[in-house]
């Protein structure tokens, strides 16, 4: 176990929260949580047993590994507000949207040991995806970050020049997955089923067949083909959706919003200066 100092405590941080300790990564003593809102730190308190702390100087004084969970608009304010706290045996953890590696090393002092991450939404629920990249931390760093996020679902080590690829496609894919549930729920009810019933036979379809991609390690064409018989319901439906467009609907909605995030990164460092 280790300290893990919160610098924000959104819902983000909660369920890393939540995670660390029902993995038993750390025990709620060891955690040290800052927030813009007093309420905030008080709830926490009283759910999880976290110690809430006075400002963002005394989480990095005190914490070994320091999860920055803040917006990407007030970073580097942030980073010169606790720099002084911060030595070569913190580990910090930024899992701020398009603020980039070099941008956290320059506000930082020399010698910093720094590792950026992009989790999705899905973290929530402790089922969440997490890329990982790094400019040469060492094994046990990145260990740490590993099970730190595994606590809140799966992870994936990438250069950090992958990373708006990774947004396209897991931070936004919630969003198109979400979409794609709607849009069967919506079938249901066209063909004359109710909505809740539905709804509950597309959610339970997708989680069904997202565990069988993943406990049986089908491809998902292998898994098609298995599903469509000659002549039969699903190759009339497969036959719809790719005259609809749907696989390159997908693919193009993955470009745009990786390119988007490219955008978001360079305004950023042109914002801040670096």
């Amino acid at each position: 176990m280790y300290k893990i100092g919160f610098i924000g405590a959104g819902n983000m941080g909660e369920a890393l929260i939540r995670g660390i300790l029902k993995a038993n990564l750390a025990a709620p003593k060891e955690i040290i949580v800052t927030d813009i809102s007093r309420e905030r730190l008080l709830d926490l308190g009283e759910r999880y047993g976290i110690v809430g702390a006075g400002n963002n100087s005394d989480v990095a004084a005190q914490s070994e590994v320091i999860i920055l969970a803040v917006k990407p608009q007030i970073m580097s304010d942030i980073l010169k507000e606790i720099s002084q706290g911060v030595n070569e045996s913190t580990l910090l953890i930024s899992i701020a949207a398009g603020i980039k590696l070099s941008l956290l090393r320059a506000c930082l002092p020399d010698g910093g040991r720094i590792i950026r991450v992009m989790p999705n939404t899905p973290v929530l629920v402790l089922e969440g995806m997490t890329a990982i990249c790094t400019d040469g931390a060492d094994e046990d760093d990145l260990k740490k970050v590993e099970q730190i996020f595994s606590a809140v679902g799966r992870t994936v080590v990438v250069r950090e020049s992958m990373i708006d690829a990774v947004t396209g496609l897991s931070g936004s894919g919630p969003a198109y997955v979400a979409i794609m549930v709607e849009a069967l729920t919506d079938g249901g009810v066209l063909m004359g089923l109710p909505r809740k019933v539905s709804q509950e036979l597309a959610l339970q379809t997708v989680l069904g067949t997202i565990r069988l991609l993943m406990d049986a390690h089908h491809h998902p064409a292998a898994l098609k083909d298995m599903v469509s018989s000659p002549g039969g319901t699903t190759i009339h439906g497969i036959y719809a959706l790719e005259k609809g467009g749907l696989r390159a609907s997908l693919m193009e909605a993955i470009k745009m919003a990786a390119m988007r995030s490219k955008e978001l990164g360079e305004e950023e460092s042109t914002r801040s200066g670096h």
